[in-house]
């Protein structure tokens, strides 16, 4: 069944296996992991509501059963669970779209902590593509190669030209029906349709608009702790607060500060934690980024 109206579709990945926050994922897929308040999940959730009436979807593979029960929770359209293996970053695309889903097409991390203006690149994307790509400055990364017409002239190390701008791709990205549609069934990796886009003379665009705002990587000891000191920020918190996820016991005595504490972490009754994450079998000594 077509769905032809123009309400836009909002797709959070949500598929992969979290192995560098194990044994923190063991348990607990990484799109639910707890920063501060809420997991990133809905913290995604509610900056893609910003953009007014969309259709949520989410994908899953790994611990799915736990994002399909959020996502109902949370009044998501439909959590596409992929089994028996995960699709990659443009198999959950076509998926969509071949299901009927019309109206366009934003995907969103749901394993990075980000603040964009969403309404300014999804304007930005109507107005001059049928693909745009959202772009942050982040020197250890920067693969993407921009070319001076703003649009993505190659991938380093992958494919494209080496000249060009640098910078980095933040995870956001904005399709119309009609890229959608060229999306080819069994296509992997979304890097090799950006290639077939270059080659057919439909580069994607590359909004360089917001390169300085907030984008943290989670998928390290570090980036978690930088992600929740950005949430603690939002929230109008001292940064440097400890931040202990509810259900968790602290013994008489113990004295905590710039720390996270999930459930299952081993506390001895006067302890002083400091710069430091704690779970069920880990305890990772971190600063922050």
């Amino acid at each position: 069944m077509t769905r032809a109206d123009d309400k836009l579709n909002v797709l959070i990945l949500a598929a992969g296996l979290g192995t560098r926050l194990r044994p923190l994922t063991s348990e607990i897929p990484k799109p639910l992991v707890r920063v501060y308040d809420k997991s990133i999940l809905e913290i995604q959730m509610e900056r893609a509501k910003s953009l007014g009436d969309v259709r949520l979807h989410a994908n899953a593979h790994y611990l799915a059963d736990q994002i399909v029960s959020e996502g109902k929770r949370l009044g998501f359209e439909k959590v596409w669970v992929e089994t028996p293996e995960i699709l990659g970053t443009a198999g959950p695309l076509r998926r969509i779209y071949a299901a009927g889903y019309r109206g366009g097409l934003l995907i969103m991390n749901g394993d990075a902590y980000c603040n964009f203006d969403l309404g300014a690149f999804v304007r930005n994307a109507r107005n001059r593509c049928e693909v745009a790509l959202l772009a942050v400055d982040f020197p250890k990364v920067n693969t993407f190669r921009v070319g001076a017409d703003g649009c993505l002239a190659g991938v380093a190390g992958r494919f494209g030209a080496d000249m060009g701008t640098a910078a980095t791709f933040s995870g956001i990205s904005w399709y119309s029906d009609e890229a959608l549609a060229r999306i080819r069934d069994g296509e992997f990796d979304i890097r090799e349709f950006w290639k077939q886009e270059i080659a057919a003379g439909r580069a994607p665009f590359v909004d360089m608009s917001q390169l300085h705002a907030t984008w943290i990587d989670m998928g390290s000891p570090e980036g978690l702790m930088a992600a929740v000191e950005a949430r603690l920020a939002e929230c109008g918190r001292n940064k440097n607060e400890a931040v202990v996820e509810p259900g968790v016991v602290i013994p008489d005595g113990v004295k905590i500060a710039h720390s996270v504490i999930y459930k299952g972490a081993e506390i001895q009754p006067g302890e002083t934690i400091e710069n430091e994450i704690r779970g069920k079998g880990f305890k990772w000594v971190v600063s922050g980024q």
